[in-house]
């Protein structure tokens, strides 16, 4: 996924089906450097991890 992508995820209101190593997420925020992202996993956890926005992936 690229940066663009994840500004227009971020501001949408539909529900988006976006993946990371296979498990669904949610994206909380694009962080500063433009390269990571903050998500959590869909569900009742609500730990935040960062990850690279490259290895996210939507489901189309």
């Amino acid at each position: 996924m690229d940066v663009n992508r994840v500004k227009q995820i971020l501001s949408s209101s539909a529900e988006i089906d976006v993946t990371y190593n296979g498990a669904s997420v949610w994206i909380d925020q694009l962080n500063e450097d433009g390269r990571t992202a903050t998500v959590h996993l869909r569900g009742p956890l609500e730990e935040r991890t960062t990850v690279e926005i490259s290895e996210l992936q939507e489901r189309s």
